[in-house]
C-alpha cells in the first residue's frame, strides 16, 4: 500500500471515528433535561462541554475532508504555503496537513 492510500485509510478511519463521536453528542444534548435545579446546574455544564467537543470534531471533519480533496486533486502532501513536500513523518502523525513544519511554524501552528 503506498503511503498515500495509507494515509487516505487513516483519514477515512478518523472521519468515521469523528461522525461517530457527532452523532453520540447529538443524542446526549437532544436528551431530556431534569427538572431538579441542582442536577439542571451539572446538565448545561455538561452540555457546554459536548458542545465545544462538537465544534472541534466539525473542524476536525472539514480538515479531513479538504485532505481527502487534496489526495483526489493530486494535491496531497505539498505545502500550500511554499509548493514544497510536506515530510513523510508529518503527514503520519497529521494526516490533513496542508503545509511543511517550516512553513507551519511561520503560521504559528
Amino acid at each position: 500500500m503506498t503511503d498515500i492510500a495509507q494515509r487516505k485509510k487513516a483519514l477515512l478511519a478518523r472521519l468515521a471515528e469523528l461522525d461517530e463521536r457527532l452523532h453520540s453528542i447529538e443524542a446526549e444534548l437532544d436528551t431530556p433535561h431534569t427538572k431538579d435545579i441542582e442536577d439542571r446546574a451539572v446538565e448545561v455544564e455538561d452540555e457546554e462541554v459536548l458542545e465545544g467537543l462538537g465544534h472541534q470534531s466539525e473542524a476536525e471533519v472539514g480538515k479531513i475532508i479538504a485532505a481527502l480533496k487534496r489526495i483526489r486533486a493530486g494535491e496531497y502532501g505539498v505545502c500550500a504555503s511554499c509548493g514544497e513536500a510536506i515530510a513523510p513523518a508529518r503527514l503520519v502523525l497529521v494526516p490533513e496537513a496542508t503545509m511543511c513544519v517550516a512553513c507551519a511554524g511561520k503560521a504559528g501552528l
